[in-house]
């Protein structure tokens, strides 16, 4: 009994422990890199294409195969072991093995196992691409989160405030101070600040279920995350010039690399179509031994045991094959214009991708620093707002103001304070992407 009290003891212990949880964004990041199914896709592509690579190596390594057969014989046939027609019933057997090797191919195995090497390194880029593009997500998500909390929160402190006005303004009202009226207008503003908090705790839900979900996570329910105050990340990154950053990001994006990797491999499949022009050149030796059940000895008349017919009837081979290709229906001819074209296609897509690259930085650079500025003035706001609150506060307390005007002042405060929280958020995020570019980890929020 004691024994089963600790273990339920345990469990509970644990189980407490697990809903108690709350994530940190390294966690986050960490997690979904490890489980999200993009992720896991993009590492089956990359599986195949080491499959590929292996293959490349093999294609070098001579072939060797083996064969066999067995037959029954009825009416006129060739008998295996001795090559004449016979009308008669006999079983028959042959078998043997056959070993090539690839000589001269116009280095196609070897432009093979390079467009291997090459397609395994985009393989890898396009990789380290989804895993940006997530750990991207996962920070706006968690960045999301964090400013729905404080929403949450300057709500509920808000609404505090509200009720203990109701009690100040009832016992007002109970002395004849205020009218009823502002007592009426007060519990209005408390049932509207309950159902924006009601609103703001079905936002939060959803931001968490958000990133529940990319962290393929089932337990949407007790999902959190760790509420630090992280405050704004360093902004040293707009001390920087967006040419600086350019230069940093075609280094570390992972968007050129990949266009710049396709390139390599139109190029590569070029040179490989062009060794169809060669001639191929191969090597083969072969082995085969036969048996007939009809076979006999022609001087005693006894019929050859099985042993005895594979040593007397076998027989090697041994040779070279060239293959000179001389009219094809123009089928090589065709293919390579085909790769020329792909060449100088891939070749615009990634001077295209460069002029976006430029185009993004700049657009993010620009971002960040509107960004900052709106954050700037939003707490300047937050600030002019407050003291309109306290000043109509203070007035409203003495009865030189009533509960109308103290409520439209709340609301503006409200809405400053909203502001603060969320151009807070956006610039910080807006510092990370930039980061990002520059190439500094997503889940740096010192």
């Amino acid at each position: 009994m004691k024994y089963n009290l600790l273990l339920i003891g345990l469990f509970l212990s644990v189980s407490s422990f697990a809903q108690q949880k709350k994530w940190t964004l390294i966690e986050c990041v960490n997690y979904a890199l490890e489980n999200n199914m993009s992720i896991q896709q993009s590492e089956l592509d990359l599986n195949l294409a080491d499959i590929e690579k292996y293959q490349a190596i093999a294609n070098f390594l001579p072939n060797l195969n083996a064969n066999s057969s067995y037959n029954i014989n009825t009416g006129a046939n060739i008998n295996p072991a001795t090559n004449q027609f016979e009308n008669a019933t006999f079983r028959s057997a042959s078998g043997g093995a056959t070993s090539g090797i690839n000589i001269f191919s116009g280095l196609q195995n070897w432009k093979n196992l390079q467009r291997a090497k090459i397609n395994k390194l985009a393989t890898t880029y396009q990789l380290e691409k989804m895993k940006d593009d997530i750990s991207l997500f996962v920070a706006n998500s968690f960045l999301q989160i964090l400013a729905n909390k404080e929403r949450l929160k300057v709500l509920q402190d808000q609404n505090r405030i509200t009720k203990e006005n109701i009690k100040n303004t009832q016992e007002l009202v109970d002395s004849g101070v205020l009218p009823q009226g502002d007592l009426l207008e007060s519990k209005a503003t408390d049932a509207t600040q309950i159902q924006q908090i009601i609103q703001a705790e079905n936002t939060l839900f959803i931001s968490k279920l958000s990133l529940a979900q990319t962290l393929q996570l089932e337990d949407y329910a007790n999902f959190d995350i760790v509420e630090t105050d992280y405050g704004l990340v360093s902004s040293d990154i707009l001390e920087k010039n967006p040419e600086e950053i350019i230069v940093k990001a075609k280094e570390v994006v992972n968007d050129l690399k990949i266009a710049s990797s396709n390139l390599e491999l139109a190029k590569k499949d070029l040179e490989i179509a062009r060794t169809d022009f060669f001639p191929t050149l191969s090597g083969f030796l072969s082995y085969n031994a036969r048996w007939s059940s009809s076979q006999s000895n022609p001087f005693t008349g006894e019929e050859i045991n099985f042993a005895d017919q594979l040593y007397l009837f076998d027989g090697t081979a041994i040779g070279l094959r060239l293959n000179i290709p001389i009219f094809n229906n123009f089928n090589v001819s065709n293919n390579i214009k085909r790769r020329k074209i792909n060449i100088s296609r891939l070749e615009f897509q990634a001077k295209q991708s460069e002029l976006d690259l430029e185009s993004t930085v700049y657009q993010a650079y620009n971002d960040a620093k509107n960004s900052r500025k709106s954050y700037e003035a939003a707490l300047k706001v937050e600030e002019a707002r407050q003291l309109a609150f306290n000043y109509a506060q203070e007035r409203y307390e003495v009865g030189l103001s009533n509960a109308f005007d103290l409520s439209q002042s709340r609301v503006q405060l409200d809405n400053a304070q909203s502001d603060v929280i969320r151009t807070k958020y956006d610039y910080i995020f807006q510092l990370k992407v930039l980061d990002f570019y520059f190439g500094i980890p997503i889940t740096n929020l010192n």
